[in-house]
């Protein structure tokens, strides 16, 4: 059978619209908005909660999503991951690290450690992508889990990127920076 020309050109455009990566915007603006609404009774001093609530339930929606369909993200990440490529079991356990950060990011648990560990899983998670993406794979990003249809680019590298730099900053602001 052969494919309607028109689905080709949506396959070549993949990546290009911001309709692509809707699933990826309302995931950020909800997790910003259950951020804010768990801070806004608390008063001042807010912006540091803000950042864990919003880390927690994006980490965790994240992990969500992924365990959906484990061993279909497992093997999606094992196509870019440093880690999953040499170890698969990795792309197993992945999920469940991520919902284990999200968890301490709500519960305020061991925040310098949270903050590190974050930082180190998001590094090698931006430096995957990035190998990713100068070998111009185009896949489906495993990092919404196979529920969601967005493709692995520059946005999911900016995710990386901004989660580490966020737990970032909040190791900064403890560390009486």
């Amino acid at each position: 059978m052969a494919k309607d020309p028109s689905f080709k050109k949506q396959e070549e455009n993949r990546g290009g619209s911001l309709r692509d990566y809707w699933p990826l915007t309302a995931l950020i603006l909800i997790a910003a908005a259950v951020g804010f609404a768990l801070v806004w009774p608390l008063g001042g001093g807010w912006w540091i909660r803000w950042m864990h609530y919003f880390m927690g339930f994006f980490l965790s929606a994240f992990a969500m999503l992924k365990i959906f369909h484990l061993s279909a993200f497992a093997d999606g990440f094992e196509m870019y991951d440093l880690i999953a490529k040499r170890f698969h079991p990795y792309g197993y356990i992945y999920p469940f690290i991520e919902l284990g950060l999200g968890l301490a990011y709500f519960g305020f648990f061991h925040p310098a450690t949270t903050y590190i560990l974050t930082i180190i899983v998001m590094t090698i998670g931006a430096v995957g992508v990035v190998r990713a993406l100068k070998r111009g794979l185009d896949i489906n990003c495993p990092c919404m889990g196979s529920v969601l249809d967005v493709p692995l680019s520059t946005v999911t590298l900016t995710e990386d990127i901004g989660m580490g730099l966020m737990a970032a900053v909040m190791l900064f602001m403890r560390m009486g920076g």
